[in-house]
């Protein structure tokens, strides 16, 4: 029996009878493991599992469909699995997000910091929305990218407060919000996984949306988003892109600098 299966046994007090690789995201892998009582169950292992079970619940909390949360030990967490045959209606998510995205009196960031594969995502709180992303989404990738895409970066944070809202209303964002991480079966949104959860302007979990598929019109529209959205999404995808160019190379710096051109800076 494997030290995993040993720790499964401790938590759950069930058996592992197999374990599977599943296909999952680019930055943490998981295992599918079947008990003895036949019910099948996901298995994460890392650094950040504790937060990453109260990002889950928290999704949870407002309705929305995020995994639950079975146990969890130091870098271990353990999760239902729900079963995903990709398949899920623009609708069916956009009524999902009206249920993440519920306006709370939260100040913008998390109660703690975290990090995606290598790079990590600072969440201090605050009240000011341009602030908050200029310091914790733009400027933090400045020393790791080459020097004329850290001038631009500084440049588009001295201009955020002509560009974001000073104080949208805060909602829950899954923070990670693409299509890999979005479990669909028989048309239907039944689990997010992998988040990266923080208070802020819900048009930033629409804009991630916008970077690796293509929702139609009509999605956008039941959102109801406030005027102007679409001039800010460049400001709003620059963070994953940021991200990507740090984990996965130079291919993503000319979408950086894309985003840097439109938004004139």
């Amino acid at each position: 029996m494997s030290l995993l299966h040993d720790r499964v046994a401790g938590l759950l007090g069930a058996n592992v009878t197999h374990e599977e690789r599943l296909a999952g995201s680019d930055l943490a892998g998981a295992v599918l493991l079947t008990l003895g009582s036949g019910k099948r169950i996901v298995a994460k292992r890392g650094p950040m599992a504790a937060i990453e079970a109260e990002m889950l619940r928290s999704m949870a909390a407002t309705g929305a469909p995020a995994l639950e949360v079975l146990a969890v030990h130091r870098n271990l967490l353990l999760m239902e699995f729900v079963p995903n045959d990709g398949s899920l209606s623009w609708g069916s998510l956009g009524a999902m997000l009206e249920l993440l995205h519920a306006p709370t009196t939260q100040a913008y960031g998390w109660p703690q910091d975290y990090i995606l594969g290598r790079v990590g995502v600072p969440n201090g709180r605050s009240r000011d929305w341009p602030r908050f992303w200029a310091e914790n989404r733009l400027l933090i990738h400045c020393r790791h990218v080459e020097h004329g895409l850290a001038f631009r970066l500084d440049r588009l944070a001295n201009r955020l407060g002509d560009i974001l809202p000073t104080e949208p209303v805060p909602s829950l964002l899954h923070g990670d919000l693409w299509g890999g991480n979005i479990l669909g079966h028989a048309g239907q949104v039944v689990g997010l996984i992998d988040p990266a959860c923080y208070y802020g302007d819900r048009e930033v979990d629409f804009a991630m949306l916008t970077l690796f598929d293509n929702p139609p019109n009509s999605f956008f529209e039941a959102a109801a988003l406030e005027r102007g959205w679409r001039e800010r999404l460049d400001a709003y995808r620059l963070w994953p892109l940021l991200v990507h160019l740090r984990l996965f190379g130079a291919s993503y710096a000319s979408h950086v600098a894309g985003c840097l051109d439109r938004l004139g800076v």
